[in-house]
């Protein structure tokens, strides 16, 4: 067996490959300093000291910093399908719910917004998460598909918006809402946006 990034089995049961985890840690500290740097601040240098490794490890893996922040913010969003005739009606409290869930838990989150509203990578990646994530929801109950395009990125403006204010820039009055009260507000928008007639 070849040490650091071998599999050892002891007792029948397999521990984690060194390099996995090496790797994991590397990503967790990109997370949180792309996060509270933003791109063009954020250090090769500063991510391995969070990660208590030496810099030549992040550069082994990722190559360069623009390979480890697209390795950083590789999202699944886990959407949830509103297609059926009982949930298209809540479908925009579904999704808002789904949202501030993944906003509250999830930091790659802050950290991609924080960087797509500097950095053209960053736009780009928000951009293509977006295209191939959020579209095939508003496709789902949109009554025009060829208003999917401008249905998405109105859902998109509020979502984002919401993010930014309550997540980013930490505005008070949006950190001060419950989130039942988020949902009262930004729900029946995201729904009208789905789903009602063009005007």
């Amino acid at each position: 067996m070849n040490g650091s990034d071998s599999t050892s089995t002891v007792s029948g049961s397999s521990t984690p490959r060194r390099s996995d985890a090496t790797r994991g840690a590397i990503l967790a500290a990109a997370r949180e300093r792309f996060a509270a740097d933003g791109y063009e601040r954020a250090t090769i240098r500063a991510i391995a000291k969070d990660a208590h490794i030496d810099p030549s490890m992040v550069m082994r893996y990722y190559r360069n910093k623009e390979g480890l922040f697209a390795a950083a913010v590789a999202i699944d969003l886990r959407l949830p399908d509103v297609s059926g005739a009982d949930r298209r009606p809540d479908a925009g409290r579904i999704l808002v719910e789904h949202f501030l869930d993944l906003w509250e838990d999830n930091e790659v989150l802050t950290a991609l917004l924080r960087v797509g509203a500097t950095n053209q990578a960053g736009a780009e990646r928000m951009q293509g998460i977006l295209r191939e994530q959020l579209l095939p929801v508003a496709q789902q109950v949109c009554p025009d598909p060829e208003q999917v395009p401008a249905r998405a990125a109105l859902m998109a403006s509020q979502l984002l918006g919401l993010a930014l204010t309550r997540y980013v820039l930490r505005l008070p009055p949006a950190v001060g809402l419950a989130r039942e009260e988020i949902v009262a507000w930004l729900a029946p928008t995201i729904q009208r946006y789905l789903t009602a007639p063009a005007p």
